[in-house]
């Protein structure tokens, strides 16, 4: 019984361990970082700055963006960018961007591509097809006679 109690919270203990040496974006205030992996694919991903001053990690998405179109006009082949800002990291591929706390994690979209490739807010992209409309406005009022 006690065995299998020490072995038990060893397992636990290498699982913690195994969690906190996960790569961690970098919380630099208001800097965007592309982040490129390692040439092994082992080792750390080499993080580089794109932008400074980005309020919002929307903005700093559509740096990333910018700078994927730019290296696919030169000629370049990679279509999936990952990046990083204030402790998240971003994921621009074909379906869109996504966000998530860890490299390999759970994603969350937050832009979804447009059948021209543009980048939308999802539920926007569903009232364009359903047309849906935003708000619904109240009768006008009676005329005053």
């Amino acid at each position: 019984m006690r065995v299998l109690t020490l072995a038990a919270v060893t397992a636990a203990a290498l699982a913690m361990v195994a969690c906190d040496s996960a790569i961690k974006a970098p919380y630099t205030q208001g800097v965007c970082y592309v982040v490129m992996p390692a040439e092994d694919g082992k080792g750390e991903p080499e993080l580089s700055v794109v932008a400074r001053d980005q309020p919002q990690i929307e903005f700093c998405a559509a740096r990333l963006e910018e700078m994927r179109l730019r290296f696919l006009r030169m000629g370049g082949s990679r279509r999936e960018i990952t990046g990083a800002y204030q402790g998240q990291f971003i994921f621009i591929d074909r379906i869109g961007v996504s966000f998530s706390r860890t490299l390999d994690g759970n994603r969350f979209i937050a832009l979804a591509r447009t059948g021209d490739g543009r980048l939308a807010i999802p539920a926007a992209i569903q009232r364009e097809m359903d047309g849906t409309p935003i708000a619904v406005a109240a009768p006008p009022p009676e005329p005053a006679n």
